[in-house]
């Protein structure tokens, strides 16, 4: 091959970001390949929609195969290129040989005749190009396990991010729900709704506080995971020299970055007790509100919480494939008027709903609740993070699960329907008013685990 033939073959194993040999080489949709981290650098410094660095074709996905072959095409003319090693340092002084081997155990550069010396000779020796290698081949692999987690920061960022708006809108809303509760109350009991409202008050501030530290924490981990990031690409480029007497550093620092991933937070407010509500709500006592015939059934929460589907069988539940079992309970009556509370025990499962829905839904096997005269609170476990909503509309209750019984007093004349804490006295959710033109009944679905 000429020199000219072996050069054009050369150039062709040359990212055009970063101008050196391949390194973890991808191809994209277009056909044109690069290093991995060049071409992720290059598209997290951008804007969507990710484009081609060379033709500026749009692609499709950010995902891509290890181009093997490429790979391999670029570590053997890496091993080919005239190696760094002629400079005084590079010279053993015992022997006046250049030092051409690394020692695995030893990570030093040696010598032909040092290599055989009793002190080395039961060591593995590999040539420094191909040595070079290996230790790339680890920075990659670090490389790749750094991006993720750069990737899992920064949704946990945008999912705090929302979390605080969220929290902004609930604290709004259940500043409203606190006071018209308290206007249902004795004007005696004016002064509690002060405090209980500073104590929200100066409770949210903390937890938004606590939001935003915890985005800046996440920002900064961000930068310091790009900043190694970037640490590690000028390692895999450094002379091979260089970069085998420098990884050990990179890499612990690089190993200590990954160790201070910052971890999200969850808002929740304390639920405080209103005084006399219980005793107000027990004189609408309804005794066995709930029927004792239960209905065994498969339960489906949509990701968003806003739409609930269960039926008789594990194919009425499309939404989750692993659908839970479960039992429901309707209602023995239905209100038509007036005002009713009961309560319910949910101290023995994790996953449930309760509340009230028009009576007509009754009559199905196969029900999808998502509309209008269905008041539900839903207690729910994913990845091993509890969670409580409601529906109609769609809310997440930034407050303390219920552990024991959940009251739900039912204002048929006035449209109002609330749910309560038992053990604590406190409200957890009213509803805003409306015009009920359907006989309501009693619902209460729970996972059996």
């Amino acid at each position: 091959m000429d020199s000219d033939t072996l050069q054009a073959f050369q150039n062709e194993l040359i990212c055009s970001i970063c101008m050196n040999y391949f390194i973890d080489p991808v191809t994209i949709d277009c056909g044109h390949s690069f290093c991995r981290p060049c071409l992720c650098l290059c598209w997290e410094e951008g804007r969507p929609p990710m484009r081609c660095p060379e033709c500026r074709e749009i692609s499709a996905k950010s995902d891509f195969n290890t181009n093997v072959t490429l790979k391999n095409l670029a570590s053997l003319a890496r091993q080919t290129r005239p190696q760094n090693i002629n400079n005084s340092q590079n010279i053993c002084v015992l022997h006046k040989e250049t030092k051409e081997l690394f020692c695995e155990a030893d990570k030093r550069l040696l010598c032909g005749p040092c290599s055989e010396s009793p002190e080395h000779m039961a060591h593995s020796h590999s040539p420094i190009g191909w040595a070079a290698e290996e230790c790339r081949e680890k920075l990659i692999k670090k490389m790749n396990y750094l991006w993720k987690i750069n990737q899992e920061t920064q949704n946990n960022l945008n999912q705090e991010t929302s979390k605080f708006r969220s929290l902004v809108d609930y604290v709004s809303i259940r500043k409203v729900i606190i006071t018209i509760q308290y206007q249902k109350m004795h004007l005696l009991l004016h002064e509690e709704e002060q405090l209980h409202l500073q104590a929200l008050e100066r409770e949210a501030k903390e937890l938004f506080q606590q939001l935003q530290d915890s985005q800046v924490r996440m920002t900064q981990h961000l930068e310091r995971m790009k900043d190694m990031y970037r640490v590690l690409w000028e390692t895999c480029h450094m002379p091979d020299v260089d970069l085998l007497q420098d990884v050990r550093n990179v890499s612990v620092r690089a190993d200590l970055a990954q160790m201070q991933k910052p971890q999200p937070v969850n808002p929740e407010l304390t639920s405080w007790r209103i005084t006399g509500v219980l005793d107000m709500l027990n004189n609408f006592r309804v005794d066995n509100a709930l029927s004792t015939e239960m209905t065994p059934c498969y339960i489906s929460l949509s990701e968003d919480v806003r739409r609930v589907i269960f039926g008789d069988d594990l194919r009425s539940a499309p939404m989750d494939p692993q659908g839970v079992e479960s039992f429901a309970v309707w209602g023995a009556q239905v209100f038509t008027s007036g005002r009713h509370y009961w309560e319910v025990d949910v101290t023995h499962s994790s996953n449930w709903i309760l509340g009230v829905c028009r009576d007509s839904r009754t009559a199905d096997t196969n029900i999808v609740i998502d509309s209008d005269e269905t008041f539900l609170l839903i207690s729910s476990k994913r990845n091993n993070h509890y969670s409580l909503s409601t529906i109609s509309p769609p809310l997440i209750q930034h407050v303390q699960r219920p552990l024991g019984r959940v009251g739900v007093f039912l204002d048929y004349d006035n449209g109002s329907v609330s749910f309560y804490d038992v053990s604590k006295g406190s409200l957890i959710y009213d509803f805003p008013p409306s015009s009920f033109s359907s006989p309501l009944r009693p619902f209460f679905c729970f996972g059996c685990k």
